[in-house]
């Protein structure tokens, strides 16, 4: 069930990363390159310019373009259903893809320092 994917701890994750976190509840940015005519599913591209497919419960209702984040779980064929997605504001900045992702792989390559669960203290 989608609702679940709320309530858990969600990694953030670029294309290379998909296919690891198969099953799990994911955090994904990117720049939209594409949407398919039946609005169900959009390509993304992330800060290497390499592609993830997100598809969708309900097909859009509204014209998606720019940056957007997608929080979903990563399915058997390495695309991502969506939960929710929220467009990101760039009429003042530009968010820079390119720093986003290599911010990305810092915390992967040194996960140790960036735990991604959530520990109750107490």
């Amino acid at each position: 069930m989608m609702a679940d994917i709320l309530e858990v701890p969600r990694t953030r994750i670029n294309t290379s990363l998909v296919s690891r976190f198969t099953g799990k509840a994911v955090c994904f940015v990117g720049r939209v390159q594409k949407v398919h005519p039946s609005g169900t599913s959009f390509v993304l591209s992330d800060g290497d310019g390499k592609n993830v497919t997100v598809e969708m419960t309900d097909p859009l209702d509204e014209e998606l373009s720019g940056v957007i984040e997608v929080v979903g779980k990563v399915t058997p064929k390495a695309t991502i259903q969506a939960a929710y997605y929220v467009s990101f504001r760039e009429d003042k900045n530009s968010f820079d893809l390119s720093l986003y992702n290599e911010a990305l792989n810092v915390i992967h390559e040194f996960s140790q320092y960036y735990p991604f669960t959530v520990t109750s203290s107490g």
